[in-house]
Parts: structure tokens; sequence; C-alpha cells
């Protein structure tokens, strides 16, 4: 999958990581990925919430262990 751009959102928490994206994403053309990394547990829940009222595809969530502490990553291809 081609990432076109990347969200550093980590440190933030609800609703700041989806005000971002939605931001970034407004700045990308139709089928364009966006990669948004996050430390906010509730993130999983609120980015399968916001691509299902925005049209936007959630084309994966993972995730992983960085420096001892959860994050998420969220791939959501613009609509």
């Amino acid at each position: 999958m081609d990432i076109h751009k990347e969200l550093d959102a980590r440190g933030l928490t609800c609703p700041l990581p989806i005000l971002k994206a939605k931001k970034a994403l407004s700045d990308m053309h139709s089928g364009e990925v966006l990669k948004v990394l996050a430390t906010d547990p509730g993130s999983v829940r609120d980015f399968q919430a916001f691509a299902r009222q925005t049209g936007n595809d959630l084309v994966d969530q993972q995730a992983q262990q960085s420096e001892g502490r959860d994050e998420y990553i969220h791939f959501l291809r613009r609509r």
C-alpha cells in the first residue's frame, strides 16, 4: 500500500487525532492514503466511527509497542 501522507498524533487525546486527520484528508486527493500514528487507545473506535461517518475507507488498523508504550496505526483512504 502506498502511503501519501503521514500524521503523527502520538501524545494527543480525543478528539485531536480525528480533527488533525480530517484536516490532512481535506488536503489530499481521492484514493490517496493517510497513515496516522496515535497513542490514545480510544483512537481505534474513533477512527472506525470517523470512517463510517465520512465515507473514507479505513484500510487497516494496527497496534504495536514502541519505546514501552502502545501505539495505534490507522490507514485511511480518501474518498
